[in-house]
């Protein structure tokens, strides 16, 4: 094998190599967009329910004297 084919080969592997690394890459960055956007659901859900929880201690009667003072 020529000094140039085994340049090319040594190329050609580098290449596959990179290329099945940007792939691994991509899966990995999709398997955490999903993580993200369950996440984000997630806080909403939370967010509202706290806005709502919070909404109804508002409308909560004023704290009084009881009644035996």
């Amino acid at each position: 094998m020529s000094d140039e084919q085994s340049r090319i080969t040594a190329l050609e592997e580098l290449l596959a190599y990179q290329a099945k690394t940007i792939e691994e890459l991509s899966d990995q960055m999709a398997e955490q967009w999903k993580v993200i956007e369950q996440t984000r659901q997630k806080l909403d859900r939370l967010t509202e329910r706290f806005l709502t929880l919070e909404e109804q201690s508002l409308d909560a009667p004023a704290i009084t004297k009881p009644p035996h003072y």
